[in-house]
Parts: structure tokens; sequence; C-alpha cells
């Protein structure tokens, strides 16, 4: 099995794909993060898959089907798993501190990122123009993230260390500069002259001189 293939693999959950699913996927990936999805033919994607056109449509119905098959499993991973898996870690103060948390967070989702970075950049790119996308994105992040996220910082506010604003601001906040540092490193402008480490720690303080109340610094 390629490294291609165990990604697939690990990005679809588990289900059972066969081959030429697996070819069809990754090709239609490849094809929708270089060209965008309206401008790939589901011709082209059969060609670059080699198998024939209709059996993509025997697998997905629509373009449109075969889009969601590749961006549905993303969305839950991309944020999700981190946040729900940590969140007993950090009740159990295995992050004493918010920050401690925050960074674990960013460079957690960082490595997701890099692995998963064509796929990931298809949901950037596509999410604006189909309502489809925009329920996905309710359903495994507005929804189940944010939830899990709010409980998160009411422990941190509830150890005094960050203000007291409604949670939801602060998710907001947090998630804005975090995915925005990420989308900009590696997906606008990865060709730029980065000094990752140091813009790591300047969105982390960026953050935390927003959020944390005074006298709560890490001692």
């Amino acid at each position: 099995m390629s490294d291609q293939d165990f990604k697939i693999d690990e990005l679809m959950d588990g289900d059972e794909l066969t081959d030429k699913q697996k070819k069809i996927i990754i090709s239609a990936i490849e094809s929708f993060a270089e060209k965008g999805y309206s401008a790939t033919s589901t011709s082209e994607i059969a060609k670059k898959a080699g198998v024939a056109e209709g059996t993509i449509f025997r697998h997905y119905k629509t373009k449109k089907d075969l889009l969601l098959a590749i961006v549905a499993p993303v969305m839950a991973k991309f944020v999700a798993p981190f946040i729900i898996k940590d969140l007993q870690k950090v009740l159990h103060q295995d992050y004493e501190h918010f920050e401690d948390f925050l960074t674990a967070m960013l460079l957690n989702r960082r490595d997701f990122l890099i692995k998963n970075l064509a796929t990931v950049k298809i949901l950037v790119q596509e999410i604006p123009f189909h309502p489809e996308l925009r329920e996905l994105f309710k359903e495994h992040i507005a929804l189940k993230v944010y939830e899990r996220f709010e409980k998160i910082v009411e422990h941190y506010q509830a150890k005094g260390q960050v203000i007291e604003i409604p949670a939801y601001s602060v998710v907001r906040m947090t998630f804005t500069s975090v995915f925005g540092y990420l989308i900009a490193r590696y997906m606008i402008l990865p060709e730029a002259d980065w000094d990752d480490e140091a813009e790591i720690e300047a969105t982390i303080q960026f953050i935390m001189h927003g959020l944390a109340k005074p006298n709560s610094s890490k001692e």
C-alpha cells in the first residue's frame, strides 16, 4: 500500500474503499486542488484515475457527491478529534495553562494540515460556493467543536487565565488566529521565507495578550 493510499484510508475513517474508489478519490483531490471544482470535469478525473467515466458515477451519483465524499471526512478530522480527545486532558490538568493548550492544538493541527494539504485546500476553496459544504461545516465544526471548546474556555476562565467575555467570542478569536496563520503559511504564501518557530510563538502570544486576564501570566 502506498503512502497516498494510507492517507486516503485514514481520512475516510475506516470506510471500505475499493482500489478503483481510492484511485478516483486521489485523482479528484489532485484535480480539485489544482484546478478547482468547477474547472474539473469527471472525464478528467476518470482519465487520471485510469477508469471509465461511468465507473465514477457507479460510486458517486454526481460530481458534487464526489466532492462531498472528499470534504466531509477532512471537516470531521481537521479540528474535532483533537478538541474532543483533549477536553479530558485539559479538565484533568494535563495542560495547566491556556497557553499550553493553544500551542499543543496549533502544532497538532499544523501536522494534520501538512499531511492533508490538498484536501484542506479544496475545503477552503469550495466552502463559500456550496451550501452543502457550509452545512457540513456547521455539523462537524460549528456545533460539535464550538460546544467542546467553550467548555475548555470556561475551564480556564474559572482558573482566572482568560478574560470574562462570552466563551463563543474566545473560540472565534482563537480559531481565526490559529487557522489564519496555518492557511497563510501553507496555502496562500507557502513560498515566503517563514520563521515557523517565531510565527507560531507570535500567533500564540497575540491570542494570549488579547485574552489573558491581567496578572494571569504563567509562573
